[in-house]
């Protein structure tokens, strides 16, 4: 069972850019010492406060954050959730991942995905149309470059001859790879890839996730792997002493985050996947905050959170969670870090004693 602690930083109106970085590292810091397992790392482009769209952030580089996080723990495992693999370049890529994994001594576990907005490839001036197969070359070239001593490549997007690549990564063939999965046709092409993935409750609800997980699990058992798949659930968690806080304190951050997602749909609803981004939108439109407690997140007392998400534990078939502590970016510092004590403490260590 991984426990681990989504690691947003957000950039919040009315903070500096040096307080966000501080409140990052404090986090991380925190993570260490309340026993998660790891910390992992968004990767936002192009989300400045004050505007629409994407909750603002300060990580646009997951790599370079999780080397700084490394450095400054001993035993968190530290994550990206997700690298946007087609907006650099598979070698280049390849060797950061090597000489992290390499610092961390072993630490490194590599989330990877091609965003499911197109806003950020605008701003790479790269064509979003794209990126699935530039996803998929990218991601054969870099484990090429991680597990081969020597290789070369020929596709439609990148071409190497005889490329040695050094270093080669401290975990053996490579970092445990994870993809993070959203759309529903994107559950069954991970499952055809054999690959563990993420899944989100960000603008969907458990009803939905479900019916992509069979899709997955059956594209899995399918391409002939064993086992039936690996799921871990990213999902806002508020914990606090009492239900009236733990409902009344995250509230207007969590509408404020669903408000933004709806309006970075309909800026998306273009161009072949633009039906689904309209139709999420338009679902977004009427909800109500009884709506969100209801399906999207897990707010609550240790005990209340205990048992939903041992519930999704056993429904989705799931070997993890990583909290999302503050949906939203508004909520006050000191109650996100109350929240994932909290959880560290009383909700973490039950569900790792039922799954033992």
């Amino acid at each position: 069972m991984h426990i681990g602690l989504m690691m947003e930083c957000d950039y919040r109106e009315g903070r500096t850019q040096r307080e966000a970085f501080d409140e990052a590292f404090a986090l991380a810091e925190t993570a260490e010492t309340e026993g998660f397992d790891g910390v992992w790392f968004a990767e936002r482009h192009f989300a400045p406060p004050g505007g629409t769209g994407p909750i603002p952030s300060v990580a646009s580089a997951p790599i370079v954050w999780a080397t700084a996080i490394a450095a400054r723990t001993s035993r968190l495992r530290v994550g990206t959730a997700v690298l946007v693999l087609p907006l650099g370049h598979p070698v280049r890529m390849a060797e950061e991942v090597a000489t992290l994994d390499n610092i961390s001594h072993g630490r490194l576990d590599l989330g990877i995905g091609r965003s499911s907005f197109p806003r950020s490839y605008e701003g790479y001036d790269l064509p979003y149309a794209e990126s699935r197969e530039r996803f998929e070359e990218f991601l054969h070239v870099m484990r090429l470059a991680l597990t081969q001593e020597r290789f070369s490549h020929a596709g439609k997007y990148y071409t190497f001859r005889d490329v040695c690549m050094i270093p080669k990564p401290y975990q053996q063939p490579h970092p445990p790879l994870r993809a993070a999965a959203t759309s529903r046709d994107t559950f069954g092409h991970m499952g055809h890839m054999g690959l563990p993935i993420f899944a989100s409750l960000g603008a969907a609800m458990v009803s939905d996730l479900a019916t992509a997980l069979r899709d997955y699990r059956t594209a899995w058992r399918e391409a002939g792997y064993s086992g039936d798949g690996d799921v871990v659930l990213r999902l806002p968690i508020y914990v606090a002493p009492t239900m009236a806080r733990a409902l009344s304190e995250p509230e207007d951050s969590a509408m404020h985050h669903y408000t933004r997602l709806r309006q970075a749909f309909l800026r998306s609803a273009s161009g072949a996947e633009g039906e689904a981004r309209a139709t999420r939108a338009e679902r977004l439109l009427t909800l109500t905050y009884e709506d969100v407690v209801r399906e999207r997140v897990v707010f609550g007392t240790p005990q209340h959170v205990t048992a939903r998400l041992q519930t999704l534990k056993e429904t989705l078939g799931l070997s993890g969670f990583i909290m999302e502590a503050n949906v939203g970016g508004r909520i006050a510092p000191e109650c996100v870090l109350e929240s994932i004590r909290l959880f560290a403490q009383e909700v973490a260590p039950r569900l790792r004693s039922a799954a033992a």
